[in-house]
């Protein structure tokens, strides 16, 4: 039986509670239309989320996706939907939604929203040398 859009977004343990880790998603082909003309608006969606007991079911966030090919939405009210429906499926400890949204009119829009987990800091980040600089790891 074929796939089917679907607003239920399904969800696995997260195999490793005990550390911080970012997980990186693209879905590249998301639609919606404009509210407005009824025109599709095309946008590439970044999640980038930090998970707590949680993690998203990546089939189900593609078809969560496809949900929206229909709808009529403004780039800001979808992508903030999207994020709610996310941190209320998967509760992270930090969650930061971009949707690069394609030219309509000689305009691109590129809209951000976040979500971090009430008490919830970010380890300091640690930049290693890169190929051809000196790596820590080499004596």
């Amino acid at each position: 039986m074929p796939s089917k859009p679907t607003r239920k977004l399904e969800v696995f343990a997260n195999p490793a509670p005990e550390r911080d880790y970012q997980i990186n998603i693209q879905i590249p082909e998301f639609t919606c239309l404009c509210p407005l003309t009824g025109q599709p608006d095309f946008a590439t969606l970044l999640l980038d989320y930090v998970p707590d007991r949680r993690c998203v079911e990546l089939k189900s966030l593609k078809l969560y996706a496809w949900s929206f090919r229909d709808e009529g939405a403004f780039h800001e009210k979808v992508t903030n939907a999207i994020l709610d429906d996310i941190v209320a499926a998967i509760a992270p400890r930090f969650a930061r939604l971009t949707a690069r949204w394609y030219v309509r009119g000689g305009i691109y829009t590129n809209v951000v929203a976040e979500h971090r987990k009430k008490g919830w800091k970010a380890a300091p980040r640690v930049d290693l040398a890169q190929f051809g600089g000196e790596s820590p790891m080499r004596g």
